[in-house]
């Protein structure tokens, strides 16, 4: 088998970083950040996942058609948060709940 052989001090290395990450997230957690807890959470989290698909799944040597898979899967997953975000952002709620008063003609049987 001709393989690209990962040094073992290179999965040590990714490994110790992504346990130092996940302690990052764990005292992020605790830190109140303001609106900017949600952006700092998922820049690790994009860290740690970007490390454990170039290294522990061997995407940074492979080749060019593994990456453009890769790359394809990214961008229909940009597509779906994209389509999600514009249903989402469009749709009007409303601050409190509405009464149903509008259903009372049509249970009394007015017309």
């Amino acid at each position: 088998m001709n393989g690209h052989v990962v040094p073992v001090k290179t999965y040590l290395a990714v490994f110790v970083a992504l346990i130092c990450f996940t302690l990052l997230t764990t005292a992020a957690a605790f830190v109140d950040m303001g609106r900017m807890n949600t952006v700092v959470a998922l820049a690790i989290a994009v860290t740690k996942m970007l490390l454990v698909i170039l290294f522990f799944m061997h995407v940074k040597y492979s080749p060019g058609l593994t990456r453009i898979v890769v790359l394809a899967g990214f961008f229909w997953l940009a597509i779906l948060v994209a389509l999600s975000l514009a249903d989402e952002l469009t749709r009007w709620w409303s601050p409190a709940a509405q009464p149903w008063g509008f259903l009372l003609p049509f249970l009394t049987g007015w017309r």
